[in-house]
């Protein structure tokens, strides 16, 4: 009754906290993947840099298009004779004037500077693109653990609870036993510890479950956390490529290097666009408007078209440190790709070992708990025929319950190792 009491106890203060939210919702992993990808903050924000990143190139590509700006001008001179005396080597003769026009540019040719910003711009766009890549690798990936650490939190419940049905019954079994003077109340009293202990683990094992959903409804990007139908596909367990096939695949088509690597390309043709602001500019430029001012000295119409070369000669430096900055940044890029990519060959190695070493464990356990179930069968029937004692069985039912689980540990680490090796790769969908 003791028992019975508790365990009605326990299921009174947890049910509430685990329903709290409304029904229970079914939910695939594909499903769960989509969900954080719609909700997940740093997806948008990377999407969002795409966006900025692709305004940047049409800034950039801008120069290759005329450029047309309108004028008025409206000038009262105070006297016929005005002149600027000092300030300019123009024209100085000033009229009085109203006038409107159009100024119209062309650029011919900067030689390669406009080409090499546009191809940088092009190119930071490509990184932006593969930052965004990584950044939804990095939520998929965090989804996936997070669902495989719920669906193994309640595989351990499932087994605690095994256990504690498992347990009741032997309890049941001995005190019929104690009663008909067949056994010991002290056999009694071992089997109602071993149940006090089952009754223990399923309380861990709830609650573990529980942490686990609220950490999955985080990943989603959800505010509440609702009790999610977790679909289990039991997808099998696949040997692993050869280390060289996945260095490869990482090296090629990991989002955060590539990211790197565009970065560094961007930084080079901004380098060289840098170098190009030395050379002239050569443009077409092109000017016609009105004047409305009866002014003898002004016609009432005036248009002109020419070529404008602008040739930079001095100005204190600037233009040589922007070179040096442009080219010591492309410098840093290379070696960040460099550093990363040494860091992405010692992930792959250490997923690998993991994967391997998590596959090795995930046959150990199965072995260890046909074994320990076969010995529990064993320990049970001597028990019954009186040749062993209570704590051999409660031992062998001890170690049952530990290989069951264990072998539900190791399946779910082993996939998730499995997932580990794919985002390490780049191949994670």
């Amino acid at each position: 009754m003791k028992r019975l009491a508790s365990l009605i106890v326990l299921t009174a203060l947890t049910a509430p906290l685990r329903a709290a939210d409304g029904p229970p919702v079914a939910l695939s992993m594909e499903e769960a993947k989509e969900q954080a990808l719609r909700n997940h903050p740093a997806y948008a924000a990377a999407q969002l840099r795409t966006l900025l990143a692709k305004e940047s190139l049409k800034e950039a590509r801008a120069a290759y298009f005329p450029t047309a700006t309108g004028f008025v001008d409206a000038v009262d001179a105070g006297s016929e004779n005005t002149r600027i005396l000092a300030g300019g080597l123009n024209n100085p003769s000033v009229y009085d004037r109203v006038a409107d026009g159009i100024e119209v540019s062309q650029l011919i040719t900067d030689f390669g500077r406009t080409r090499n910003l546009s191809k940088g711009a092009k190119l930071q766009v490509r990184a932006t693109a593969a930052g965004a890549e990584s950044s939804r690798e990095q939520i998929l990936l965090n989804v996936e653990a997070n669902y495989l650490a719920t669906l193994q939190a309640e595989a351990v419940v499932e087994v605690a609870k095994q256990t504690l049905s498992a347990r009741k019954l032997l309890v049941d079994q001995v005190t019929t036993l104690a009663k008909n003077q067949l056994k010991s109340d002290l056999d009694v009293s071992f089997a109602e510890v071993a149940i006090e202990q089952a009754e223990l683990l399923l309380q861990k094992a709830q609650g573990d479950a529980d942490g686990s959903m609220a950490s999955l409804a985080a990943a989603l990007g959800r505010k509440d956390t609702p009790s999610f139908v977790l679909a289990d596909d039991h997808q099998g367990v696949r040997p692993p490529p050869d280390l060289a096939i996945l260095l490869d695949s990482a090296l090629k088509q990991r989002p955060d290097l590539l990211n790197l690597q565009f970065q560094r390309d961007a930084a080079r043709s901004n380098a060289a666009a840098a170098k190009d602001a030395n050379y002239p500019t050569l443009a077409a430029v092109g000017v016609i408007g009105n004047a409305f001012s009866e002014d003898s000295h002004l016609p009432d119409k005036y248009a002109a078209a020419g070529l404008q070369l602008n040739v930079p000669i001095f100005e204190g430096g600037a233009d040589m440190a922007r070179q040096h900055e442009a080219e010591i940044r492309a410098n840093v890029a290379s070696e960040a790709l460099r550093e990363a990519e040494d860091n992405v060959v010692l992930s792959v190695r250490l997923a690998l070992v993991a994967y391997q070493t998590a596959i090795q464990r995930l046959s150990t356990t199965k072995q260890l708990l046909k074994h320990s179930s076969q010995a529990f069968e064993l320990a049970k029937a001597r028990y019954e025929v009186g040749s062993s004692s209570i704590v051999e069985l409660t031992d062998a039912q001890l170690n049952q319950t530990s290989a069951a689980i264990a072998d539900a540990n190791a399946e779910y680490d082993t996939r998730l190792q499995g997932a580990i090796l794919d985002y390490q790769t780049g191949s994670l969908r």
